[in-house]
């Protein structure tokens, strides 16, 4: 049972009725579009004046449109479908290497795309971030709002950026500026909150239909995006999820964000894999996590063994994950996982070694079906994830 917040509770007028279920026969053209009427009225159990009378509604706000269906040799059905004539939400991924821009329709289809070299000073990026930005709001004309998604620490509600780690930007502005300089609502959020976020709406439809999941964003850092119940769960001041720096070992081959040797971080990270795979191919110069990868997908056995061994720890971080929040499925993104094929089995079988209670039902642990872009998708869904989600009145 959910305890109702008093301090956040609103009583169900008829309004919130007639949201709520606007958002349902959204949700049903989003899911199982194309979708006619009389089967959202069958699925749904409204009736069919209310459905129509909210599709009419929705058509107007420019959100869904009509198709005509395949005949079966009568009159064609008219069928309903999102609208995606053209961008309404643009995304801003702050990476530690480069920033990366794009515009989606409602369906998420990216539109345009652009990034840059992340500079070292967070003023020179603000304004690099607010130029791209206003070229692409230009060239797009229906960009509603921005999601901006960022290494660090973030309080979502005040739109507030604590702390970057790998640039040491503290109380960065970026959302307020950003805000100022286009006229738009700005979404921001920390990268692996929005990683979760993105597959929550967008992974495939075995991760949508997961309430509970862990995401494990492994990157030059490690974050992770706890989903409770179908919504992102930010903690008091927005730090939940701070497991990358858990204490898992000594003696790391590099250092957290926080200088520490002991963090599941320093041993499960990029920049692990990296350092591993220097020392094993003794190839101190030049060794990038992307090049790592290649090499170990092209039958290197130093490549091979350092993301076994990065695999390994990353299943000893996962297990202590299971063993304090029993999710439904863990799942890992980042360009890690493009060598799932290499670490799965060393990471699962680690995960079991580690485990409360063996024979006992586990989470699933799967790969992220976003691609090599989950932070990107993620700051997109900022915006996304607005127009589709439920009313909340307790």
């Amino acid at each position: 049972m959910r305890r109702i917040n008093l301090k956040k509770a609103s009583v169900a007028r008829s309004d919130t009725i007639r949201h709520i279920n606007r958002q349902i026969v959204l949700n049903y053209v989003r899911e199982r579009s194309p979708i006619s009427r009389a089967a959202i009225s069958h699925e749904t159990e409204l009736q069919r004046s209310t459905v129509s009378l909210i599709v009419d509604e929705l058509k107007d706000q420019g959100l869904i449109e009509e198709i005509e269906g395949e005949s079966t040799g009568g009159r064609p059905p008219t069928l309903l479908r999102l609208r995606a004539a053209g961008p309404i939400a643009l995304g801003v991924d702050v990476g530690t290497k480069q920033t990366m821009l794009a515009t989606c329709d409602l369906a998420g289809r990216l539109i345009d795309r652009g990034s840059f070299k992340t500079l070292p000073d967070a003023d020179a990026t603000v304004e690099k971030i607010i130029e791209c930005a206003g070229r692409m709001i230009t060239k797009g004309r229906g960009v509603e709002a921005i999601g901006v998604s960022v290494p660090g620490l973030v309080e979502p509600e005040r739109g507030n950026v604590i702390f970057i780690p790998h640039y040491r930007w503290r109380d960065w502005d970026v959302a307020k500026r950003l805000k100022q300089a286009t006229g738009l609502p700005v979404r921001i959020d920390n990268d692996a909150n929005a990683a979760a976020l993105a597959e929550l709406w967008f992974g495939r439809p075995e991760i949508r239909e997961v309430r509970d999941f862990v995401m494990v964003l492994v990157e030059e850092g490690l974050g992770t995006g706890l989903v409770f119940d179908g919504q992102v769960y930010h903690g008091d001041s927005g730090a939940a999820g701070e497991f990358g720096h858990m204490t898992i070992g000594e003696g790391a081959p590099v250092t957290c964000a926080a200088g520490n040797r002991e963090c599941w971080e320093a041993f499960a990270s990029e920049r692990a894999a990296v350092a591993r795979y220097a020392k094993l191919s003794r190839r101190e110069e030049g060794a990038t996590f992307s090049r790592l990868v290649d090499a170990a997908l092209g039958g290197e056995e130093a490549g091979r063994a350092a993301l076994v061994e990065t695999g390994r720890y990353l299943g000893v971080g996962i297990s202590n994950i299971i063993k304090g929040l029993s999710p439904e499925a863990v799942i890992v993104g980042g360009e890690i996982a493009r060598a799932w094929s290499l670490i799965s089995h060393e990471l699962v079988k680690a995960v079991e070694a580690y485990s409360l209670c063996r024979g006992m039902k586990s989470a699933r642990i799967i790969p992220s079906t976003l691609g090599e872009t989950p932070r990107l998708m993620g700051a997109l869904s900022l915006v996304l994830s607005s127009k589709f989600a439920a009313v909340t009145t307790a």
